[in-house]
């Protein structure tokens, strides 16, 4: 028996990184899962990799940042699973930029997609969860607990899922609703190789390395890692959890590292 047999289970960001390893994951625990994603074809890759695993599950193509499709996105899990247990908003996105050479036009679409998304994906699911208890899940960041260069506007957004991740919390444990968020460090994901794009090969290395350097494992973590991380948190395993930012990171924000050899 899996630890999330009958229960459905919507994803966002589903078709990639963090999130394919979790609908993948909570297929393999006995979930029903609607894989959410705004790449339709990521979307439905997954769901086929789950049914070929024997599970079931669904796609739909949705853009986090719209109240529209956040609103379809429920009713349509509802209508064909009959029910909605979990809530994982983990659809994000993210690139470097200092604040004075940034548009207002991408200042708004990242805290669209990373806090707004968590928001309406919220304010849609909660009058299903309120019928019979559940779980929310957000993928926040350590770039929520401390700053990062050149990344305000994802560290403001992710400060603020962590944050709105508390007060939700406060305020639906009355109808038998946890709500937690999680903080990975450096995750190889797509998401995280765009931002190395552009540089030569020499580069690259040189950045991976710097990277990998500021975990206490000096490594960056993989997608299934934080995808064990969630499942434990919407699982009863978490029953007594709820308000929190729990932390992932390799060891990142453990603390300063004065006269590391790293």
């Amino acid at each position: 028996m899996g630890k999330l047999d009958k229960k459905i289970a919507l994803i966002t960001g589903g078709g990639s990184g963090i999130g394919r390893a979790t609908s993948l994951l909570f297929a393999a625990e006995g979930a029903r899962v609607v894989v959410a994603d705004w790449a339709e074809d990521h979307a439905r890759a997954v769901v086929a990799e789950i049914a070929a695993h024997g599970g079931e599950a669904i796609a739909i193509k949705v853009d986090v940042s719209k109240g529209a499709d956040a609103e379809r996105m429920v009713i349509e899990t509802v209508k064909h699973f009959g029910r909605l247990d979990i809530l994982y908003n983990n659809a994000g996105i993210g690139f470097a930029r200092p604040l004075h050479m940034m548009t207002e036009e991408e200042w708004d679409r990242v805290v669209d997609v990373d806090l707004k998304g968590v928001f309406l994906g919220c304010k849609y699911a909660l009058p299903e969860l309120m019928k019979h208890g559940g779980v929310i899940l957000s993928t926040a960041s350590v770039a929520g607990l401390e700053g990062i260069r050149r990344m305000g506007h994802y560290c403001a957004a992710k400060a603020g899922v962590i944050l709105l991740t508390k007060s939700m919390a406060m305020d639906y444990a009355e109808y038998g609703i946890r709500v937690n968020c999680v903080c990975p460090g450096g995750i190889s994901t797509p998401l995280a190789e765009t931002g190395y794009d552009k540089l030569t090969p020499e580069k690259l290395e040189r950045a991976k390395n710097a990277t990998a350097a500021m975990h206490l494992l000096n490594r960056v973590g993989q997608p299934e890692e934080i995808a064990r991380v969630a499942l434990f948190l919407c699982s009863d395993d978490a029953s007594f959890v709820t308000g929190q930012a729990v932390v992932a990171d390799g060891g990142w924000t453990a603390g300063h590292r004065f006269g590391s050899s790293r």
